[in-house]
């Protein structure tokens, strides 16, 4: 009976393997299917149907739950033989990478065909996730062979195929996700006794004083269970050639290749060596061949930020030896085009945005240091101490204090006693003025925060504290709630955000279309010149710009505009931004080197409306008022 029979529909294979593996009540088993208690009770009768030829039944026990038992245990035998589903991937994510190993470690030609019938799965649906799977595979220069009536095959560089099955484990690993490392070392590394190799290399480690971190470590192991499965399979290197690498680890490498002969039967040739020695020193901290090039890189980066940026980070000693260490290491990886997985990359360009970018933006030319393109993973990792950097560095340069306005008709002796004690119990006030009450009244605006008062008042358009000549506990506290706001974004978003460029796109129009006439605009109104436009496309160009959520926010390489204002552009039908993802929010971004200080505070904004997932809000805004609305309640809710 073929799997196609025996179970007609995905979800009652499905249904068969949960309920084989555990009791379950009805009302869990129609949560985890998100289908209705009726629907599980129908599709259960369906299963009995086929299990009573297996010797087998699903029974219902109350307060219980669904539980399946075994009548005659060799017909079930035979059903579980003829058809096991327990690692039939479920979701899109899981088949994606089913199948990526599948290409990775057959040898013939893979058959959708063959997999859409063994995973209960229609062709066109595996079609869409092979689509994914070329541009995961397009990252370690693989690709996909299509042979009429034979299949597809996988064509690459052996070093390749190991970097990425490398990277597969790793990241399972990295991600404390067991169960799928243990499905994982079954079928990639064949059972690999770990726990001895791990042993082997820790031994050498130790004995030649080899620095690595904790992931460097695990990242090692798994490389060499990878080599030694695909030795064992008949994928040796013939030819790997290497230069300029340190003794200590040509030492360490020939030491550890001696112990691999315990799952080889004997040493590795000299290759293989040359692509241990070659994986011990990507992931080793040493004095190595590099460190001229990693010291005049870091200062390169450094330099760039500091002169096109404004931020000196030139003088900051933790992070120069920190990114030469770093950087030593990755020299080495894309020398030898060893690519390294970042699993937070995502992550830190969603959350990091502005690290990310100045960082990029100081590596686009840097071909000179580094042989070849670094990957976005190594930029992600340098971002990271960059970010870091620029809070030790400059976070204090970014509270904008809360600005007051003090109203009274005392004598000038209380007066300044009041004066002294708003200073002295809240250095982060700043008293702008000092009024009368007639004054006050004569006032149409205010441009403070807030008010205190000594005098009843009228309330205008900011909210007043009303204080005794001697404050009160209770009204001390009121007034350092409102002190303590972070005014900081609510100033630039009315500061840098302009009715003038807020735009509604409800009509298709392409990225590049998009970028001139925004940039044209800005041109027209003394923001920016022509080269500005040129700038956005360049750094487009890099890297997209989308953070997440439908969000972009396009800019120019460096600080190019007169003067800051961000425009708002809304597009309910979406623009095409990068291969198959749309923008529906852009914000493009035209900074002054005179206000390169808000520059970060801007980008926190962005990275709020990602986390709050805000699109769907700010594509219904019909006014910029409605726009500014959402935008202040949303930060308010998360600062």
């Amino acid at each position: 009976m073929s799997s196609k029979v025996l179970f007609s529909y995905q979800r009652l294979a499905y249904l068969f393997d949960t309920i084989k593996n555990e009791t379950l009540p009805q009302q869990e088993l129609a949560n985890r299917f998100s289908v209705s208690t009726r629907t599980i009770r129908t599709d259960i009768s369906a299963l009995n149907d086929i299990l009573r030829h297996y010797g087998a039944q699903i029974d219902y026990t109350k307060n219980i739950g669904y539980q399946l038992l075994i009548s005659d245990a060799k017909r079930y035998a035979a059903l579980t033989n003829s058809h096991s589903i327990e690692n039939i991937p479920r979701t899109s994510k899981e088949r994606i990478v089913a199948l990526i190993i599948a290409f990775l470690t057959q040898s013939n030609s893979v058959k959708l065909d063959d997999i859409a019938d063994k995973w209960f799965l229609s062709r066109s649906t595996l079609q869409n996730d092979v689509i994914e799977v070329k541009q995961y595979l397009d990252k370690y220069n693989l690709q996909l062979e299509n042979r009429p009536y034979y299949g597809m095959r996988l064509i690459g560089e052996e070093s390749s195929i190991r970097a990425c099955l490398t990277d597969i484990l790793w990241q399972r690993y990295m991600a404390e996700d067991t169960l799928t490392i243990g499905r994982l070392q079954k079928h990639i590394l064949n059972d690999i006794e770990l726990d001895y190799l791990a042993k082997v290399l820790q031994d050498q480690i130790e004995r030649f004083e080899l620095k690595l971190n904790a992931e460097g470590q695990s990242y090692l192991l798994y490389s060499c269970a990878v080599s030694i499965s695909r030795i064992t399979q008949g994928y040796e290197l013939i030819d790997y050639q290497i230069d300029q690498i340190n003794s200590t680890v040509i030492g360490a490498a020939q030491e550890i290749s001696e112990e691999f002969s315990y799952f080889l039967g004997s040493v590795l040739s000299q290759a293989e060596l040359n692509y241990l020695c070659v994986q011990i020193m990507s992931r080793t901290i040493i004095d190595s061949p590099n460190q001229a090039k990693s010291l005049a890189l870091v200062k390169h980066i450094l330099s760039y930020i500091n002169h096109t940026y404004h931020y000196n980070l030139l003088e900051d000693e933790k992070l120069f030896e920190d990114m030469s260490i770093h950087v030593s290491s990755m020299l080495s990886r894309v020398k030898y085009q060893i690519r390294t997985t970042n699993p937070l990359l995502q992550e830190i360009k969603q959350y990091y945005p502005f690290a990310y970018d100045i960082t990029l933006s100081a590596l686009a030319n840097t071909e000179k240091y580094t042989e070849s393109k670094m990957t976005e993973d190594e930029i992600s990792y340098l971002a990271v101490h960059i970010g870091v950097a620029l809070e030790r560095n400059y976070s204090a340069g970014h509270e904008r204090y809360a600005q007051i306005l003090l109203v009274s008709d005392l004598g000038n002796a209380t007066l300044r006693m009041i004066e002294s004690k708003i200073k002295r119990d809240f250095p982060h006030i700043q008293i702008s003025r000092i009024l009368s009450y007639r004054e006050y009244e004569q006032l149409t605006n205010i441009e403070e925060d807030f008010i205190v008062s000594t005098v009843r008042l009228t309330e205008k358009d900011k909210q007043i504290v009303k204080i005794a000549p001697f404050p009160t506990t209770y009204q001390l506290e009121q007034l350092g709630r409102l002190a303590m706001i972070d005014r900081t974004m609510p100033h630039l978003i009315e500061r840098f955000f302009d009715k003038n460029f807020f735009l509604i796109m409800d009509k298709p129009i392409t990225q590049s279309e998009l970028f001139k006439v925004v940039c044209h605009r800005l041109e027209k109104h003394g923001y920016v010149d022509a080269s500005f436009y040129h700038s956005v496309i360049e750094r487009e160009a890099i890297v997209s710009t989308l953070l997440g959520e439908n969000i972009a926010i396009p800019h120019s390489v460096g600080l190019l505009a007169k003067k800051t204002v961000v425009t708002t552009i809304l597009a309910p039908q979406g623009i095409i931004w990068d291969k198959n993802e749309v923008a529906h929010v852009i914000f493009l971004l035209a900074i002054s080197k005179d206000e390169y200080e808000d520059a970060m505070r801007i980008y926190n904004l962005f990275v709020n409306l990602v986390k709050e997932r805000s699109t769907k809000r700010l594509l219904n805004s019909k006014t910029f008022e409605d726009f500014q609305a959402i935008v202040k309640d949303s930060f308010g809710r998360l600062s």
